[in-house]
């Protein structure tokens, strides 16, 4: 389980210095990462170890993660920020 303070180190984290990264990150530290089940939490956490150019590229959506936990977790991300269809 992640207290308060692992959640303000993770949105430390989550700023990484690159515009269309931190406006997803950010706000998704703040809004949804305390609502995750701990395995997804786990998940965020491993992402946030990637290289931000595999970042960009997944979350721009130019390429699917082959790892199955990236690519559950970029859904997750994305999802939250893009309108689903009608």
């Amino acid at each position: 389980m992640y207290n308060e303070e692992d959640v303000r180190r993770l949105r430390w984290q989550s700023r990484r210095g690159m515009l269309e990264l931190d406006v997803l990150f950010v706000p998704f530290v703040e809004e949804a990462f305390s609502g995750l089940d701990l395995e997804d939490q786990d998940r965020f956490v491993k992402l946030l170890a990637c290289e931000d150019v595999d970042l960009f590229v997944w979350l721009m959506e130019r390429e699917v993660p082959e790892d199955p936990d990236f690519k559950r977790i970029v859904r997750i991300i994305l999802d939250r920020v893009q309108p689903t269809a009608s």
